[in-house]
């Protein structure tokens, strides 16, 4: 069975989005330890779980020059890794590898986990992730924790019902102050 994982930046405060949306408090240029751990996760084989508004995001830069040019190796992990998108409304893409998917976000990742392939990440999407998450078909959360308050934003676990009982597995400090914490699901 495929596995599904989140990897996603969440501020002190909890929040993975500012109230405006934004979510350029995550990320921080000329960092040569960072900028080595996000082009090795890029290099995992797999695919890629995005909803309609992340993937408008990506799309929107990582097939670009710009970005080809900003950060090689981790352009090539988006652009070359099958991206299932969870879209009511999109049909049509220029991004290679991209299909998406009008169905219920669980049940089609129900049968996305039992289908042949390699593991699945969620990048941002909380919409996803809230839905998944209280299906309860994430595996894996890896969180960076950015030391950065908000004050305000949103949770990536908006709409879940219940406790969501997680076991802390690793964790990975970086000199500029992001601690990854991968958590697995613990099951009762």
């Amino acid at each position: 069975m495929r596995r599904l994982s989140v990897f996603n930046n969440v501020s002190l405060d909890g929040y993975f989005t500012s109230a405006t949306s934004s979510v350029d408090w995550a990320y921080q240029a000329d960092d040569l330890e960072w900028n080595a751990f996000i082009r090795d996760n890029a290099k995992a084989s797999g695919s890629i779980v995005l909803g309609r508004i992340t993937y408008e995001m990506m799309v929107a830069w990582w097939p670009t020059a710009a970005a080809k040019a900003a950060d090689p190796a981790v352009a090539e992990g988006m652009n070359g890794s099958e991206k299932i998108v969870f879209s009511r409304t999109l049909r049509r893409t220029t991004w290679s590898n991209t299909r998406f998917v009008a169905d219920d976000p669980a049940s089609a990742m129900r049968g996305l986990k039992n289908a042949a392939g390699g593991d699945m990440v969620i990048l941002g999407s909380g919409t996803i992730v809230a839905q998944l998450a209280d299906a309860d078909l994430i595996d894996t959360y890896q969180l960076v924790v950015n030391p950065v308050v908000l004050g305000a934003g949103r949770s990536m676990f908006e709409g879940v019902n219940g406790p969501l009982r997680l076991r802390l597995a690793e964790t990975r400090t970086f000199r500029n102050g992001k601690v990854v914490m991968t958590y697995a699901r613990e099951h009762d």
